[in-house]
Protein backbone atom coordinates (compact mmCIF):
# COMPACT_ATOMS: atom_id res chain seq x y z
CA UNK A 1 0.00 0.00 0.00
CA UNK A 2 1.08 3.85 -0.27
CA UNK A 3 0.34 6.87 0.88
CA UNK A 4 -0.31 9.96 -1.25
CA UNK A 5 2.48 13.24 -0.53
CA UNK A 6 0.91 16.29 1.52
CA UNK A 7 3.19 19.40 0.69
CA UNK A 8 2.39 21.39 3.76
CA UNK A 9 3.84 24.81 3.36
CA UNK A 10 4.00 27.12 6.58
CA UNK A 11 5.97 30.54 6.71
CA UNK A 12 7.25 29.50 9.84
CA UNK A 13 9.00 27.11 11.35
CA UNK A 14 9.82 25.83 14.60
CA UNK A 15 12.54 28.82 15.22
CA UNK A 16 9.20 31.47 15.50
CA UNK A 17 7.57 29.64 18.20
CA UNK A 18 4.39 31.35 17.07
CA UNK A 19 0.54 30.21 15.91
CA UNK A 20 1.59 29.29 12.49
CA UNK A 21 4.34 27.05 13.41
CA UNK A 22 2.47 25.53 16.00
CA UNK A 23 -0.63 25.07 13.79
CA UNK A 24 1.78 23.56 10.76
CA UNK A 25 3.09 21.33 12.98
CA UNK A 26 -0.15 19.80 15.34
CA UNK A 27 -1.32 19.31 11.17
CA UNK A 28 1.31 17.37 10.40
CA UNK A 29 1.17 15.23 12.61
CA UNK A 30 -2.73 14.48 12.47
CA UNK A 31 -2.18 13.94 8.89
CA UNK A 32 0.81 11.41 9.38
CA UNK A 33 -1.27 8.59 9.93
CA UNK A 34 -2.47 8.47 6.53
CA UNK A 35 -0.45 10.51 4.58
CA UNK A 36 3.12 11.15 3.89
CA UNK A 37 3.75 14.82 4.77
CA UNK A 38 6.68 16.93 3.76
CA UNK A 39 7.03 20.11 5.97
CA UNK A 40 8.65 23.48 4.38
CA UNK A 41 8.99 27.24 4.60
CA UNK A 42 8.89 26.76 0.46
CA UNK A 43 7.82 24.36 -1.95
CA UNK A 44 11.00 22.82 -3.45
CA UNK A 45 9.14 21.48 -6.83
CA UNK A 46 9.62 18.16 -5.58
CA UNK A 47 6.35 16.61 -6.66
CA UNK A 48 3.12 15.74 -4.26
CA UNK A 49 -0.17 14.53 -4.61
CA UNK A 50 -1.57 17.89 -2.57
CA UNK A 51 -0.51 21.12 -1.34
CA UNK A 52 -1.93 22.78 1.88
CA UNK A 53 -0.55 26.30 2.72
CA UNK A 54 -1.24 28.25 5.90
CA UNK A 55 -1.18 32.24 4.84
CA UNK A 56 -2.32 33.10 1.54
CA UNK A 57 -0.16 36.20 1.30
CA UNK A 58 3.22 34.95 2.66
CA UNK A 59 3.03 31.33 1.44
CA UNK A 60 1.62 32.86 -2.52
CA UNK A 61 4.73 32.15 -4.01
CA UNK A 62 4.46 28.39 -3.14
CA UNK A 63 0.76 28.58 -3.91
CA UNK A 64 1.71 29.93 -7.42
CA UNK A 65 4.37 27.78 -8.25
CA UNK A 66 2.11 24.67 -7.55
CA UNK A 67 -0.84 25.92 -9.09
CA UNK A 68 1.13 26.68 -12.90
CA UNK A 69 3.30 23.28 -12.38
CA UNK A 70 0.11 21.40 -10.93
CA UNK A 71 -2.94 22.87 -12.03
CA UNK A 72 -5.59 20.09 -11.38
CA UNK A 73 -4.13 18.85 -8.15
CA UNK A 74 -5.81 19.52 -5.15
CA UNK A 75 -4.29 23.22 -3.62
CA UNK A 76 -5.94 23.72 -0.02
CA UNK A 77 -5.23 27.18 1.63
CA UNK A 78 -5.99 27.96 5.60
CA UNK A 79 -6.19 32.03 5.90
CA UNK A 80 -4.69 33.55 9.30
CA UNK A 81 -6.26 36.61 10.51
CA UNK A 82 -3.98 38.78 8.40
CA UNK A 83 -5.00 37.60 5.68
CA UNK A 84 -9.07 37.64 6.45
CA UNK A 85 -8.38 41.15 8.22
CA UNK A 86 -6.03 43.18 6.76
CA UNK A 87 -4.37 41.55 3.42
CA UNK A 88 -7.76 40.57 1.62
CA UNK A 89 -9.69 43.72 2.63
CA UNK A 90 -6.77 45.98 1.73
CA UNK A 91 -6.70 44.58 -2.12
CA UNK A 92 -3.14 42.48 -1.31
CA UNK A 93 -3.13 41.27 -5.11
CA UNK A 94 -0.83 37.98 -3.81
CA UNK A 95 -3.67 37.03 -1.12
CA UNK A 96 -6.42 37.09 -3.70
CA UNK A 97 -4.63 35.11 -6.11
CA UNK A 98 -4.30 32.50 -3.64
CA UNK A 99 -7.49 32.70 -2.48
CA UNK A 100 -8.91 32.19 -5.88
CA UNK A 101 -6.43 29.43 -7.18
CA UNK A 102 -7.19 27.34 -3.94
CA UNK A 103 -10.07 24.70 -4.09
CA UNK A 104 -10.58 24.68 -0.66
CA UNK A 105 -10.22 27.27 1.94
CA UNK A 106 -9.90 26.36 5.48
CA UNK A 107 -11.01 29.33 7.97
CA UNK A 108 -10.52 28.72 11.76
CA UNK A 109 -12.95 30.03 13.73
CA UNK A 110 -16.81 30.00 13.13
CA UNK A 111 -17.23 33.72 11.78
CA UNK A 112 -14.56 33.94 9.53
CA UNK A 113 -16.62 32.47 6.21
CA UNK A 114 -18.48 35.85 6.39
CA UNK A 115 -15.10 37.73 6.21
CA UNK A 116 -14.06 36.04 2.81
CA UNK A 117 -14.56 37.68 -0.38
CA UNK A 118 -18.07 36.63 -1.72
CA UNK A 119 -16.76 34.84 -4.44
CA UNK A 120 -15.08 32.77 -2.38
CA UNK A 121 -16.82 31.97 0.16
CA UNK A 122 -18.60 28.57 -0.94
CA UNK A 123 -14.46 27.51 -0.32
CA UNK A 124 -14.70 27.59 3.22
CA UNK A 125 -14.40 24.91 5.64
CA UNK A 126 -14.55 26.06 9.36
CA UNK A 127 -11.77 24.19 11.14
CA UNK A 128 -11.67 25.10 14.73
CA UNK A 129 -7.92 24.30 16.13
CA UNK A 130 -6.92 21.99 19.29
CA UNK A 131 -5.54 21.19 21.88
CA UNK A 132 -5.85 18.47 24.36
CA UNK A 133 -7.67 19.37 27.72
CA UNK A 134 -5.91 19.89 30.93
CA UNK A 135 -7.66 19.80 34.27
CA UNK A 136 -8.32 23.20 35.76
CA UNK A 137 -5.81 23.76 39.21
CA UNK A 138 -6.32 25.18 42.24
CA UNK A 139 -5.72 29.11 41.98
CA UNK A 140 -4.36 31.89 44.81
CA UNK A 141 -7.31 33.24 46.89
CA UNK A 142 -5.19 36.34 47.66
CA UNK A 143 -4.50 37.74 44.17
CA UNK A 144 -5.67 37.85 41.06
CA UNK A 145 -3.18 36.58 38.57
CA UNK A 146 -3.37 37.24 34.63
CA UNK A 147 -1.27 35.86 31.50
CA UNK A 148 -0.99 37.67 28.05
CA UNK A 149 0.82 35.04 25.64
CA UNK A 150 1.62 36.80 22.17
CA UNK A 151 4.39 38.23 20.43
CA UNK A 152 5.12 41.80 21.25
CA UNK A 153 3.94 43.10 17.69
CA UNK A 154 0.83 45.65 17.08
CA UNK A 155 -1.60 42.88 15.69
CA UNK A 156 -1.65 41.47 19.34
CA UNK A 157 -2.03 45.63 20.73
CA UNK A 158 0.06 45.09 23.67
CA UNK A 159 -0.32 49.12 24.64
CA UNK A 160 -3.56 48.36 25.61
CA UNK A 161 -3.25 46.07 28.61
CA UNK A 162 -0.01 48.25 29.65
CA UNK A 163 -2.76 50.95 29.70
CA UNK A 164 -5.12 48.91 31.91
CA UNK A 165 -2.24 47.62 34.38
CA UNK A 166 -1.46 51.48 34.90
CA UNK A 167 -4.99 52.40 35.42
CA UNK A 168 -4.98 49.46 38.63
CA UNK A 169 -1.47 50.36 39.22
CA UNK A 170 -2.97 50.91 43.10
CA UNK A 171 -3.99 47.46 42.92
CA UNK A 172 -1.44 45.14 43.91
CA UNK A 173 -3.60 41.85 43.90
CA UNK A 174 -4.19 42.07 40.22
CA UNK A 175 -0.86 40.91 38.06
CA UNK A 176 0.10 40.17 34.63
CA UNK A 177 2.47 37.63 33.62
CA UNK A 178 3.21 38.29 29.62
CA UNK A 179 4.22 35.80 27.79
CA UNK A 180 6.23 37.10 23.94
CA UNK A 181 9.12 38.16 22.25
CA UNK A 182 9.50 41.87 21.34
CA UNK A 183 9.29 41.67 17.76
CA UNK A 184 8.56 45.49 17.85
CA UNK A 185 11.58 46.89 19.38
CA UNK A 186 9.65 49.61 20.29
CA UNK A 187 6.62 47.42 21.75
CA UNK A 188 9.80 45.53 23.92
CA UNK A 189 11.14 49.09 25.18
CA UNK A 190 7.75 49.87 26.65
CA UNK A 191 6.90 46.67 27.93
CA UNK A 192 10.35 46.87 29.86
CA UNK A 193 9.22 50.43 31.27
CA UNK A 194 6.45 48.83 32.72
CA UNK A 195 8.03 46.23 34.43
CA UNK A 196 10.27 48.39 35.99
CA UNK A 197 7.81 50.66 36.95
CA UNK A 198 5.19 48.10 38.30
CA UNK A 199 6.34 45.15 39.90
CA UNK A 200 2.56 43.99 39.22
CA UNK A 201 3.31 43.36 35.63
CA UNK A 202 6.00 40.66 34.69
CA UNK A 203 7.49 40.44 31.06
CA UNK A 204 8.65 36.90 30.89
CA UNK A 205 9.72 37.24 27.15
CA UNK A 206 9.51 34.19 25.35
CA UNK A 207 9.27 31.08 26.45
CA UNK A 208 8.87 27.02 25.58
CA UNK A 209 5.34 25.92 24.26
CA UNK A 210 4.82 23.44 27.30
CA UNK A 211 6.08 26.15 29.71
CA UNK A 212 3.43 28.97 28.34
CA UNK A 213 0.44 26.47 28.44
CA UNK A 214 1.79 25.88 32.05
CA UNK A 215 1.45 29.44 33.03
CA UNK A 216 -2.20 29.62 31.23
CA UNK A 217 -3.01 26.36 33.18
CA UNK A 218 -2.38 28.58 36.68
CA UNK A 219 -3.31 31.72 35.95
CA UNK A 220 -7.21 33.14 36.58
CA UNK A 221 -7.59 34.88 33.25
CA UNK A 222 -6.05 35.13 30.01
CA UNK A 223 -5.95 38.40 28.66
CA UNK A 224 -6.68 38.86 24.81
CA UNK A 225 -6.31 42.36 23.65
CA UNK A 226 -5.72 41.77 20.21
CA UNK A 227 -7.00 44.09 17.00
CA UNK A 228 -6.89 41.17 14.38
CA UNK A 229 -7.00 37.42 14.94
CA UNK A 230 -8.13 34.83 12.76
CA UNK A 231 -7.93 32.05 15.83
CA UNK A 232 -5.92 32.52 18.51
CA UNK A 233 -4.21 29.47 19.77
CA UNK A 234 -3.58 31.23 23.46
CA UNK A 235 -7.63 30.93 23.68
CA UNK A 236 -8.41 27.89 22.95
CA UNK A 237 -5.48 26.89 25.35
CA UNK A 238 -7.00 28.91 28.02
CA UNK A 239 -10.62 27.66 27.31
CA UNK A 240 -9.52 24.09 27.34
CA UNK A 241 -7.71 24.54 30.20
CA UNK A 242 -10.82 26.06 32.36
CA UNK A 243 -9.08 29.01 32.69
CA UNK A 244 -11.48 32.01 31.45
CA UNK A 245 -10.68 34.90 28.89
CA UNK A 246 -10.75 38.48 28.59
CA UNK A 247 -10.85 39.41 24.96
CA UNK A 248 -11.52 41.80 22.71
CA UNK A 249 -14.55 42.26 20.71
CA UNK A 250 -12.90 41.43 17.64
CA UNK A 251 -14.31 38.65 14.75
CA UNK A 252 -11.65 36.22 15.58
CA UNK A 253 -12.15 36.00 19.29
CA UNK A 254 -15.75 36.34 19.17
CA UNK A 255 -15.42 33.85 16.72
CA UNK A 256 -14.14 31.44 19.18
CA UNK A 257 -16.02 32.62 22.28
CA UNK A 258 -19.02 33.13 20.51
CA UNK A 259 -21.38 35.79 20.56
CA UNK A 260 -22.85 35.61 24.12
CA UNK A 261 -19.22 35.50 25.95
CA UNK A 262 -19.44 37.82 28.94
CA UNK A 263 -15.45 38.60 28.87
CA UNK A 264 -15.52 41.28 25.98
CA UNK A 265 -14.14 44.31 26.13
CA UNK A 266 -14.14 46.99 22.96
CA UNK A 267 -10.85 46.86 20.71
CA UNK A 268 -8.27 49.63 22.29
CA UNK A 269 -10.36 50.13 25.14
CA UNK A 270 -7.92 50.00 28.16
CA UNK A 271 -10.30 51.01 30.45
CA UNK A 272 -12.83 48.58 29.56
CA UNK A 273 -10.40 46.22 30.07
CA UNK A 274 -9.25 47.78 33.90
CA UNK A 275 -12.68 47.66 34.46
CA UNK A 276 -13.02 44.01 33.65
CA UNK A 277 -10.00 42.92 35.62
CA UNK A 278 -11.42 44.89 38.57
CA UNK A 279 -14.81 42.79 38.50
CA UNK A 280 -12.82 39.52 38.00
CA UNK A 281 -10.80 40.36 41.79
CA UNK A 282 -13.63 41.80 43.58
CA UNK A 283 -17.05 40.14 41.99
CA UNK A 284 -17.01 36.30 43.03
CA UNK A 285 -19.39 35.23 40.62
CA UNK A 286 -17.49 36.41 37.17
CA UNK A 287 -14.86 34.13 36.96
CA UNK A 288 -17.04 30.79 37.39
CA UNK A 289 -19.39 32.32 35.18
CA UNK A 290 -16.61 32.70 32.54
CA UNK A 291 -15.48 29.85 33.25
CA UNK A 292 -19.01 28.09 32.84
CA UNK A 293 -19.30 29.92 29.17
CA UNK A 294 -15.42 28.76 27.89
CA UNK A 295 -16.87 24.95 28.84
CA UNK A 296 -19.41 24.88 26.83
CA UNK A 297 -17.56 25.67 24.24
CA UNK A 298 -14.42 23.56 24.69
CA UNK A 299 -15.55 20.95 22.52
CA UNK A 300 -15.03 22.89 18.99
CA UNK A 301 -11.00 22.59 20.06
CA UNK A 302 -11.07 18.73 20.65
CA UNK A 303 -8.11 17.52 18.60
CA UNK A 304 -10.11 14.77 17.17
CA UNK A 305 -12.33 17.28 15.71
CA UNK A 306 -9.52 18.65 13.90
CA UNK A 307 -7.82 16.04 12.62
CA UNK A 308 -11.42 14.64 10.97
CA UNK A 309 -12.01 17.66 9.37
CA UNK A 310 -8.31 17.96 7.93
CA UNK A 311 -8.75 14.39 6.94
CA UNK A 312 -12.29 14.98 5.35
CA UNK A 313 -10.72 17.82 3.22
CA UNK A 314 -7.95 16.45 1.87
CA UNK A 315 -9.64 12.72 1.40
CA UNK A 316 -12.84 14.85 -0.57
CA UNK A 317 -10.10 16.37 -2.98
CA UNK A 318 -7.95 13.56 -3.47
CA UNK A 319 -10.64 11.43 -4.46
CA UNK A 320 -12.69 13.60 -6.99
CA UNK A 321 -11.38 12.09 -10.11
CA UNK A 322 -9.93 15.05 -12.08
CA UNK A 323 -7.69 15.61 -9.10
CA UNK A 324 -6.53 11.99 -8.85
CA UNK A 325 -3.23 11.74 -7.29
CA UNK A 326 0.30 10.94 -9.42
CA UNK A 327 2.53 10.66 -6.80
CA UNK A 328 2.96 8.06 -4.59
CA UNK A 329 5.48 6.96 -1.05
CA UNK A 330 5.95 4.31 -0.09
CA UNK A 331 3.90 3.25 3.50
Amino acid sequence: MTKAVITLITPALAAANNGNWQTARRWARMLAADYRVRLAQAWDGEPADAMLALHARRSAPSIDAWAARWPQRPLVVALTGTDLYRDLPAGDAAAQRSIALAQRLLVLHEGAPEDVPAAQRAKCVVCFQSTAQRRAVPKSRRRLRAVMVGHLRHEKDPLTAFAAMRALAARHDILLDHVGAALDPALGDEAARLAAEQPAYRWLGALPHSVTLRRIQRAHLLLQPSVMEGGAHAVLEAVRSGTPVLASRVAGNVGMLGRAYGGYFEPGDAAGLAALLLRARDDPAMLPTLRAQGDERAFLFDPAREQATLRRVLAQLLETPSERPRTTAAR
